[in-house]
């Protein structure tokens, strides 16, 4: 089946790179996750990738800390989750680089929009860390920032989960999933898959969300080739 997206942006939880060890990262989980990319990478479709830091540490509950210092230390921990995706990218042939929005030496290269684009152009894998390089901003914010600024056709956003659901599934078992919703309706009915900001970015650019479950394999084909393997997001629904 033909792809329908050739530029996407891949926002990954850092909880998911912990697996079931809950903490740290996981090799295997790096490894199928990186196996998934390869796969479509191989297909010439262009991948940036977000990921966040909570397998290591959530900035914004960290205790004994102010919430910048907290949320910078966040920011830390997406950048060593991002080089070990990097490095399993690598490891499978699949050319990568780590591009930051904080400075750190030898980490990865300093994020600019333009960077970004021209190594998308050149079949490189993009792996943006360091969030927004702000305080008080989620990766999920991140994650619709760099979509729009690389210019990538949709936001896919990689959960535990097969979609969104009006209530939580694993409380509700009559939980109904959406096939496919509007930005506004997700914001008014206050669905937590993604926070408000990031959706309401994406409402005002015009950037659909694809909403699906990441560790079933095959996945991430199936969500550009636009099958319904998930939940889509898109203006009118």
């Amino acid at each position: 089946m033909a792809l329908l997206y050739r530029r996407v942006l891949l926002k990954l939880s850092g909880e998911v790179l912990a697996g079931t060890q809950k903490h740290g990262i996981d090799p295997a989980i790096t490894g199928s996750i990186a196996d998934e990319i390869a796969a479509v990478h191989a297909d010439g479709v262009q991948v940036g990738i977000v990921i966040g830091g909570g397998n290591i540490l959530r900035g914004a509950s960290t205790k004994g800390v102010s919430r910048v210092a907290g949320d910078t230390m966040g920011m830390l921990a997406t950048v060593i989750n991002s080089i070990a995706l990097a490095e399993s990218l690598s490891e499978q042939g699949v050319p990568a680089e780590v591009l930051t929005a904080v400075h750190i030496d030898r980490a990865g290269e300093f994020y600019t929009a333009s960077r970004a684009k021209a190594l998308l152009e050149a079949g490189t894998v993009v792996v943006i860390a360091g969030g927004t390089g702000n305080p008080f901003f989620t990766t999920d914010t991140a994650a619709a920032l760099r979509c729009a600024e690389v210019n990538a056709e949709v936001l896919l956003k990689a959960t535990k989960v097969d979609g969104i659901y009006d209530s939580d599934p694993a409380i509700n078992p009559a939980a109904v999933r959406f096939t496919s919703i509007s930005h506004a309706e997700a914001l008014s009915r206050q669905l937590k898959v993604m926070d408000a900001t990031a959706f309401s970015f994406c409402q005002e650019n015009d950037i659909p969300i694809i909403i699906f479950k990441l560790m079933e394999r095959g996945n991430l084909r199936k969500s550009l080739e636009g099958s319904s393997v998930g939940s889509i997001i898109r203006t009118g629904g």
